[in-house]
């Protein structure tokens, strides 16, 4: 301060620490990522329960040819990881050179084929590594959800597929292996993909507990289970939304999964029924306004409502087929835009027709 009013000017040690401070470099936090794409399997070893196509890539991974694929099943099961682990063992630090990933529900008309498809297809591919290893002397093009494709656009492709079979390699992904039109599924080949068993979601949820900190009840894991019915993506994103909304230090429980996953309590199921059983109208009104102002969804009720129908042994063959008849045509008006309240309405009466 002296210095500044002999002089007029601020000491030369200070304006040095201001100007180090200002070219100090700023440390940038790295978002937190996703724990779906955190802990995605990085090699073919580390994918759960597809054996089959497991034993094929880890030959192709040791110097085997690849086919063609055609990698079909439920959501969630490992589908898409399974091949990009494959794709970066076998390419190595070439990976992203090597490899073209088009999501086919967005990029589905026949224009994708024959620009970005063919012309990928096209290249050449060098059998040696820029480290001089040796490295298959092909492409991977994969084709993520591949079901949504248009005919026109599948029919463009398997003429590419031919044409470009010294160099390229196909890989495609969906859920409904019967939109796949029959000249692609006989120059792939076939694997199914299912839901994957309480075991192994169980132990995979356990690892990434252990590794983020996560309080959870052992009897939360068969809670996440049953909600995820097999998808391994959706069993890893409820529990991470459920440990961000609950905090580090609550121990999640199954109320809580519950109440993430907009999940039914089964004893509004159990409820409706018994509401249906006494027969009374207005009963059954003022239940179904009470579900409405609990801002529960009508559809997700009905889709409990049909296992909870099947399981129940209170009820006779006959009435489980009335049911569920009527409860498929209001789930069919419900994705048609149908009005919930009048759904879930004209479910009730049935019910109460039927176990008259």
């Amino acid at each position: 301060m002296q210095a500044f009013l002999k002089t007029g000017k601020a000491s030369s040690s200070n304006s040095n620490t201001d100007k180090q401070a200002a070219n100090a470099p700023v440390e940038r936090r790295k978002p937190p990522a996703p724990w779906v794409e955190k802990y995605r399997p990085r090699s073919v070893d580390d994918v759960v329960e597809q054996a089959e196509v497991v034993a094929v890539l880890r030959k192709c991974v040791e110097g085997a040819d690849l086919p063609n694929m055609l990698l079909y099943g439920p959501p969630g099961t490992g589908k898409t990881s399974t091949i990009l682990a494959a794709a970066r063992q076998i390419f190595g630090d070439m990976y992203r050179d090597r490899i073209l990933e088009l999501n086919a529900s967005d990029e589905r008309g026949i224009n994708v084929v024959r620009t970005k498809i063919k012309n990928f297809a096209q290249l050449t591919a060098s059998s040696v590594r820029p480290d001089g290893r040796s490295c298959p002397p092909f492409k991977i093009i994969v084709l993520d959800e591949a079901d949504s494709m248009t005919h026109a656009a599948q029919a463009a492709l398997r003429r590419t597929m031919e044409k470009e079979s010294r160099s390229t390699r196909f890989c495609l992904i969906c859920n409904y292996v019967s939109r796949i039109i029959v000249p692609i599924t006989s120059r792939c080949s076939k694997f199914r993909f299912k839901a994957l068993g309480e075991t192994q979601i169980i132990a995979r949820l356990q690892h990434i507990c252990e590794l983020e900190g996560v309080r959870i009840d052992p009897d939360a894991y068969k809670s996440i289970v049953r909600i995820s019915a097999g998808d391994m993506r959706r069993a890893i994103t409820t529990l991470q939304s459920c440990y961000r909304l609950k905090g580090a230090e609550h121990t999640i429980n199954t109320d809580d999964l519950l109440e993430m996953s907009g999940i039914i309590p089964e004893h509004y199921l159990e409820d409706y029924l018994e509401v249906c059983r006494s027969g009374n109208y207005e009963r059954l009104e003022h239940f179904v306004r009470e579900i409405g102002y609990s801002a529960y969804s009508v559809g997700q009720m009905m889709d409990q409502f049909v296992e909870f129908i099947v399981r129940s042994g209170s009820l006779t063959d006959k009435q489980k087929a009335i049911i569920c008849d009527k409860l498929g045509e209001c789930c069919f008006r419900l994705q048609d835009g149908g009005s919930e309240y009048l759904q879930i309405m004209d479910l009730g009466c049935t019910i109460i027709l039927a176990l008259k």
